[in-house]
């Protein structure tokens, strides 16, 4: 259980938490097979806890044929063997705690994989005590699909089974059969597992497409979507799946009592916390509202308007975080800007500019002050570009499937650099790695950055302590001032009599500001140079102002 230690319990810990999100096949590699492990996370927590982070959010590592690496669970129960054992997870946990880390584990509840247990007895007959714990239907008379429902990962989310002759439901790979929430037990089950990593000391979740729990039980066809409104955010612009209004196969409004289920367990913890992930382009923020209202679902939603390809611009911020306040006034953001299953964003929105360095730290520093919790994603905060990966050694099968145009997410997961001179950047001592150390990262290793005052990851580092020091910037709200087409930032985060500024030039000339009126002292130790004269500022071309008044 939840070790308390008699003190004070802070529930809301996770209200402007930064979490550091771990690809356990990356970042490194304890035993010499090639790919990481839970050992190797244990033995990297000191390097997160000293970047400044309060949590880690760790991909999914149970028991899993790996066919979507790790995201087809095989025992909800069990560490795979590739990634080590229970044993190991429980001392990761101790020693996360022992350094002030949370530690929050990836569910993956929407789907299992087809070797899962209950889905080999699910699909042996139409009797038998797990008959209907998936999603089956009948096929039409002349054999067709029950309906039009697609796969995120290309063609019908429909698969024909021999045994029962019968269609499973898969939103994503064929091996990953849709659990059918509308079965109480199935609801039951997954709540033990829940409890059981809970009892194990996990202090929260990261919840794997939550809003893909419920189908449409009438099993309608979706609406076409009108070719003006179909975007790329939910899947990549060469995927069908944009052609369709997903009204039926995903974020059905049953959903909501189950969240409340779930929420009641986890308030049978002393501090835990949870963050869905919800996967729709087309009612994403509404969505939100409704998943985070009431106190009583989750706590906070991962939000994706900085995830898509649309570059950041001072009104694209401005409009994205209007709009999650209008749509979720009750709930709470958790913003990124990379994550597993994007292009990193210094290549997604980077591309021509020269000084990635100075853009990566702008950005950085942009993130840190949003009102919100956020998660960094293992490896941006040493200025990592997408690495190129040839064809032959892909792994992902999103990319194998829609290679060239979508080149999947393997680029985004190559292993982290840790020393600039050791074999593969000391992630692992195999001769071959699961996927090969970028050449282009290597000279990016945490040994190479660590103590060099102007590197990206130094920049993280401080600005984090700058963040932690400042309430303001963790858990206070947000005025804007100025927001221009594409330079020009200006905004306030507010708390409690304290007041700290933001002012942003996003953008590669150097820009002059005028400050909003009031006694403001500039911010030491925010890793930006600018001209101040009275109440205007001059910054840099991708540079940042930062200061205070009050409390």
């Amino acid at each position: 259980m939840n070790d308390t230690n008699n003190k004070a319990i802070d529930k809301d810990w996770w209200r402007g938490a930064v979490i550091y999100q771990v690809y356990p096949r990356s970042f490194q590699d304890s035993n010499g097979d090639g790919v990481g492990d839970i050992r190797g996370i244990a033995e990297r927590l000191d390097y997160i806890a000293g970047l400044g982070a309060d949590a880690v959010w760790i991909s999914p590592f149970f028991t899993s044929p790996m066919k979507d690496f790790g995201y087809d669970v095989s025992n909800y129960k069990d560490i795979d063997p590739m990634f080590g054992t229970l044993a190991d997870f429980d001392a990761m946990i101790e020693k996360a705690h022992e350094l002030g880390l949370k530690i929050m584990i990836d569910l993956v509840l929407s789907h299992t994989s087809d070797q899962h247990p209950w889905f080999v007895e699910s699909r042996s007959s139409r009797d038998n005590p797990r008959a209907d714990w998936y999603v089956w239907a009948d096929a039409k008379p002349d054999g067709a699909p029950p309906n039009n429902w697609l796969s995120i990962f290309g063609g019908s989310a429909w698969q024909w089974d021999s045994r029962r002759l019968q269609y499973y439901m898969h939103n994503f790979l064929v091996s990953q059969p849709d659990l059918n929430f509308h079965n109480s037990e199935v609801q039951d089950a997954l709540l033990d597992v829940a409890r059981f990593w809970l009892d194990r000391g996990v202090d929260g979740f990261r919840l794997d497409t939550i809003n893909f729990y419920f189908h449409d039980q009438q099993l309608r066809d979706n609406p076409a979507l009108a070719p003006e409104r179909r975007n790329d955010q939910t899947a990549p612009a060469v995927n069908p799946y944009n052609y369709q209004e997903h009204l039926y196969d995903k974020s059905r409004p049953e959903n909501l009592a189950f969240l409340k289920r779930l929420r009641a367990v986890m308030e049978e913890y002393p501090a835990v916390a949870a963050v869905g992930e919800v996967g729709d382009s087309q009612r994403g923020l509404e969505i939100v509202g409704e998943y985070t209202s009431g106190g009583d679902k989750m706590q906070m939603c991962y939000a994706f308007e900085f995830l898509a390809p649309q570059p950041v611009t001072p009104k694209h911020v401005v409009n994205s975080i209007n709009a999650f306040d209008a749509a979720a006034p009750e709930g709470w953001a958790c913003w990124a800007f990379s994550n597993h299953d994007v292009v990193r964003h210094l290549s997604r929105w980077g591309a021509g500019i020269a000084d990635k360095a100075a853009y990566a730290k702008m950005l950085a520093s942009l993130l840190m002050t949003l009102k919100g919790s956020i998660c960094l994603y293992e490896g941006e905060e040493l200025g990592l570009t997408e690495a190129d990966i040839a064809f032959e050694d892909l792994q992902d099968p999103y990319g194998i499937e829609f290679w060239p145009e979508f080149k999947g997410r393997d680029g985004c997961r190559t292993p982290m650099v840790w020393q600039a001179g050791a074999v593969n950047a000391g992630f692992s001592t195999a001769e071959k790695t699961w996927l090969p150390v970028s050449p282009d990262h290597v000279m990016k290793a945490v040994d190479v950055q660590q103590g060099e005052d102007g590197s990206v990851l130094e920049h993280y580092r401080r600005f984090l302590a700058l963040r932690k020091s400042l309430p303001a910037l963790g858990r206070g709200g947000i005025a804007f001032h100025r927001a221009d087409d594409d330079a020009l930032l200006i905004f306030t985060r507010d708390i409690e009599g304290e007041s700290v500024l933001c002012v942003f030039n996003i953008s590669a000339a150097p820009v002059t500001a005028r400050l909003p009126d009031g006694a403001w002292d500039g911010l030491e130790g925010a890793g930006f140079s600018c001209e101040a004269d009275g109440n205007t500022i001059k910054l840099p071309a991708w540079g940042a102002y930062f200061a205070r008044k009050g409390a």
